[in-house]
């Protein structure tokens, strides 16, 4: 395959840092991460960020058909190119941004979940991690490329320093880790900070489900955002609209102390308190 330096000075185009675009340049590592994906040809395969193909060649080798998402107009032409350099006709290509689609929409459209991979914008990965979480009905699993800071932080535990929202709300839902590192000097042009393939499996059955995962995702995302700050008191006077005495004896009723943090919180303890605290919001709105 080209090099992305290559392809880009040839058509006159510079990567877009709003668009957080580094591309791969060891096509060794593209590899890599197929063969942990263990693609077979009945796959629906969904590529993130296609960029000038180095996973889109590769992919489309191994599956029937795949669905590659690009958002950059300028990319498109480029990638059209090398795909057709390479004698390939199996990629339906998507000119759009990837937090606009529809996931379960085209997971009945191809009549099977879906296997999600792609090198992710820095920019928008968390952002994106939220959109498959959301869409997951849709989802078999994802083999992903974070920033490795981030990375980290989807998989601390409970009482590390990284540990937070991000960490919870996708530990509620699926079972995920570090299949290799890879450094920033694989990329074009190259980024500050290394990265890291994640896989990601969604759990078909939840040891731990939430009455309402909206509520939970608020209740996660108020707790830490004043993670300083004790559960009661960062709950109390929040846009949940309950005062401090009703946060804490919602708090005990979940057999949680008032006084711990939010980084204390197992995902089973947030899920006990959202449903708890979502028996009482909807008491007082029936009373």
């Amino acid at each position: 395959m080209t090099s992305p330096r290559t392809i880009l000075k040839a058509w006159n185009v510079h990567a877009r840092k709003e668009f957080g675009q580094n591309f791969l340049n060891n096509f060794t590592i593209a590899e890599n991460i197929l063969a942990r994906a263990e693609l077979k040809r009945e796959h629906a395969v969904l590529e993130i960020g296609a960029g000038l193909g180095a996973l889109t060649i590769p992919a489309a080798a191994k599956v029937d058909h795949l669905i590659a998402v690009e958002r950059d107009p300028r990319i498109i032409p480029l990638l059209k190119t090398e795909l057709l350099e390479h004698k390939i006709d199996n990629v339906r290509l998507i000119e759009d941004n990837v937090l606009s689609l529809d996931f379960q929409a085209i997971s009945k459209e191809v009549g099977r979940p879906l296997i999600v991979i792609g090198n992710l914008p820095y920019s928008i990965s968390s952002q994106i991690l939220i959109k498959l979480i959301t869409e997951r009905p849709g989802i078999q699993r994802a083999i992903l490329m974070f920033q490795k800071e981030l990375a980290e932080r989807v998989l601390a535990a409970p009482g590390s320093r990284t540990y937070g929202r991000l960490s919870v709300i996708l530990q509620y839902c699926a079972d995920a880790g570090v299949l290799f590192d890879v450094k920033a000097s694989h990329f074009f042009p190259k980024p500050k900070v290394d990265s890291t393939v994640l896989e990601v499996c969604f759990k078909s059955e939840l040891p731990h489900a939430a009455d309402d995962e909206a509520l939970l995702v608020r209740v996660v995302r108020l707790a830490f955002g004043k993670r300083r700050k004790t559960l009661k008191n960062a709950l109390a006077g929040s846009d949940l609209g309950l005062d401090a005495n009703t946060v804490r004896d919602l708090l005990t009723t979940a057999g949680i102390d008032p006084v711990r943090r939010a980084e204390t919180l197992s995902v089973a303890e947030f899920v006990r308190l959202s449903n708890s605290i979502g028996t009482t919001l909807r008491r007082i709105e029936n009373a």
